[in-house]
């Protein structure tokens, strides 16, 4: 820039109101706000001080928001920014394996005991005794507690070992050959032929039911009337008169007792997210603990719950009629609920309202202490159960919570998952409503237990099976139509049955962006994840297969073919012609070919035609044959006879003063 360039550049500066002035300077007056050009370090120090500040307390709040720190905690606890480390487990610490709790008593909406007589060929004789069976009848549970802690994972192999015929050689004294009357003890029962002489009362006589043919005739062709002519009920049996069927009465009718409602499910956007609260009602009277534990409570917090109200409810008993208020959250060191709140409500009978009594809420340190009553509610007079509609847990985990919280033995729940695993997507969530009805023998002098029936409600869907054996001993569980549910193929045949990535039919393809037919269905795991035989067969392909990348093809009876892409291995031995059974394991996950990450391709045809993996119809492996049709269908009127008895009645010991 020259001499002019400058003046002139200085000029225009000048017109618009610049000027020079003079340097910066630290020299300001002290304790008063800096003018012009001077600066002051205290000033500047205190700002950046004070954003410092600001950041660091917006960052801990953060942190602190994000750890679930969202429980009842004091004011001075919340005050505390740090606290000594402790040994010491709190109550809701459920990292500390222990043995398993089981309960010990049950409502009678949800566990009935039945007494049914049961007719038995002993010694060449019919005996006929009374013999009780147990009846569950439950809402699956909507929310997973410490019940279900150590639930062994997801796999469709080991379900397929549990759901194998019950042996012959397996305790089979399984009985349900329903007598039609009720006896006492034990009776011998004599058939003998009804003597030829033998002319059976007449309950009605010719004289009436000529009167009454007679009475129907002339309403029906010589009266005016529209109105249908009645019955004479005087000359009936007795034992229709006897249930006050009489003319002009209403219509039968009854009352629902024990009924568990489940209320209206809301948006998931509207749910408290990993809360729910539970109303129960205790039937019986009962003890405090037992209670607690079959509601998810530890035997670490059932003492911190009983310590803490030892002043204000020393009782460990609760009466008939008390209410008990439990509020559920997440917990922070197992994906579980763990209890929040419980509140208890004595009944009163002069007023007849529920009168709050105790309350004993989780604090941030992990300790049970006294709280306050929570917000009034109206109680129902059924048992109700928020339902969190974000957080419902699968269906797989919602029947081991249902089934520990009645105190089934693990194989047994194994087995019923089994029977149902091969219709059911186990991994998907339940819906609020899903019910479970099961039928046992009562326990032997060992504990042990027969399965006799299962019936699961998914949705509008009712699945039965009914326990039945064959003459050759060989005991198993078929549906009303003489099926078990064991299908010929399995439909994630993989370790921990995988990740749905990508359904059968058109899709873009996520490598060559175009509109492609998928041909199966895209199963996610990790690399290395055992592979297995969806069913029977022998291996028809073996080795690689353009984008398919390692690639095994089984063949199936019937026509049926499946296949298994993107494997990272093979397994040593196998080779086309090689016979390989259900559950056999072929290959190994990986990504071979054209994959954008390791996951199982899966594939079935039907004579040559590709179907849908997932919804495709698939045979039952397992028919019963017809030469039983008329045994099994006596065999399920006598477990549906069971299923509708009334309960026996329950005899409760009262509790010493």
């Amino acid at each position: 820039m020259n001499a002019a360039q400058r003046n002139r550049h200085a000029a225009l500066l000048k017109a618009t109101g610049f000027e020079d002035g003079p340097a910066l300077t630290v020299q300001s007056t002290d304790g008063e706000i800096p003018h012009g050009r001077e600066l002051s370090f205290a000033w500047l120090t205190g700002t950046v001080m004070t954003g410092l500040t600001s950041v660091l307390l917006m960052g801990a709040a953060l942190y602190v928001s994000f750890q679930g720190q969202d429980t009842f905690s004091t004011a001075y606890e919340a005050l505390q920014l740090s606290r000594p480390e402790t040994e010491a487990l709190t109550p809701t610490d459920l990292s500390a394996k222990s043995s398993r709790l089981r309960p010990v008593t049950a409502t009678r909406s949800d566990l009935q005991i039945i007494e049914a007589s049961i007719r038995e060929t002993v010694d060449g004789r019919d005996m006929i005794r009374n013999q009780p069976f147990m009846r569950i009848s439950a809402t699956l549970a909507t929310a997973p507690t410490s019940l279900s802690e150590g639930i062994p994972d997801y796999d469709p192999v080991a379900i397929l070992n549990a759901t194998q015929p019950i042996a012959a050689t397996a305790n089979l004294d399984v009985n349900t050959d329903v007598y039609g009357a009720e006896v006492e003890g034990e009776v011998a029962v004599k058939l003998a032929a009804m003597p030829m002489t033998f002319v059976p009362p007449r309950a009605i006589s010719d004289q009436s039911a000529a009167e009454y043919v007679r009475s129907v005739v002339e309403a029906t062709f010589f009266s005016d009337d529209a109105a249908p002519p009645t019955l004479a009920y005087a000359a009936l049996a007795p034992s229709v008169t006897e249930l006050g069927l009489l003319p002009g009465a209403g219509p039968l009718g009854g009352i629902v007792e024990n009924v568990t409602v489940v209320p209206q499910t809301t948006q998931a956007a509207d749910a408290a997210l990993g809360r729910a609260e539970r109303i129960l009602t205790i039937k019986e009277r009962t003890s405090l603990d037992e209670a607690l534990r079959r509601n998810g409570f530890t035997d670490a917090m059932t003492a911190a719950i009983e310590g803490t109200l030892e002043n204000v409810f020393p009782s460990t008993e609760l009466p008939a009629g008390a209410r008990l208020r439990i509020l559920f959250g997440p917990s922070r060191t197992s994906n579980t609920l763990i209890p929040y709140r419980l509140s208890i409500y004595l009944h009163d009978d002069g007023s007849d309202l529920d009168v709050h009594r105790a309350t004993v809420a989780l604090t941030d340190k992990g300790q049970y202490v006294l709280g306050l009553a929570p917000a009034e509610i109206e109680f129902p007079e059924e048992d109700t159960e928020e339902v969190n509609v974000a957080n419902l847990p699968s269906v797989y985990r919602s029947i081991w919570e249902t089934g520990r919280k009645h105190d089934l033995d693990d194989a047994t729940i194994e087995r019923i998952i089994g029977m149902f695993a091969y219709d059911v997507d186990m991994t998907k969530k339940i819906q609020a409503g899903d019910s479970i009805e099961i039928l046992e023998t009562a326990p032997d002098a060992e504990g042990r237990a027969e399965l006799l029936y299962v019936a699961l409600t998914l949705g509008s869907t009712t699945r039965q099976l009914y326990r039945f054996g064959t003459e050759d001993g060989v005991v198993d569980f078929y549906d009303p139509d003489g099926e078990t549910g064991k299908r010929f193929l399995t439909r994630r045949p993989l370790e921990g049955g995988g990740t749905l990535r990508s359904r059968f039919g058109y899709r873009i393809h996520p490598i060559f962006k175009t509109r492609r037919l998928h041909t199966g269905v895209d199963l996610a795991a990790r690399s290395g994840t055992p592979i297995y035989a969806a069913g029977d067969g022998v291996i028809k392909y073996y080795k690689w297969a353009s984008g398919y990348g390692n690639k095994v093809e089984i063949e199936h009876v019937n026509g049926y073919e499946t296949a298994y892409g993107h494997m990272s291995r093979y397994v040593d031995g196998l080779e086309p012609g090689s016979r390989v059974r259900q559950g056999q394991i072929i290959g190994y996950v990986g990504s071979t070919g054209q994959s954008t990450g390791p996951h199982l391709h899966f594939e079935i045809k039907i004579n040559g035609n590709l179907v849908d993996p997932l919804s495709v119809k698939l045979p039952k492996d397992n028919v019963l044959p017809q030469q039983y049709e008329a045994q099994f269908q006596q065999t399920m009127a006598q477990i549906n006879d069971l299923m509708t008895r009334e309960p026996a009645p329950v005899t409760v010991a009262q509790a010493n003063p």
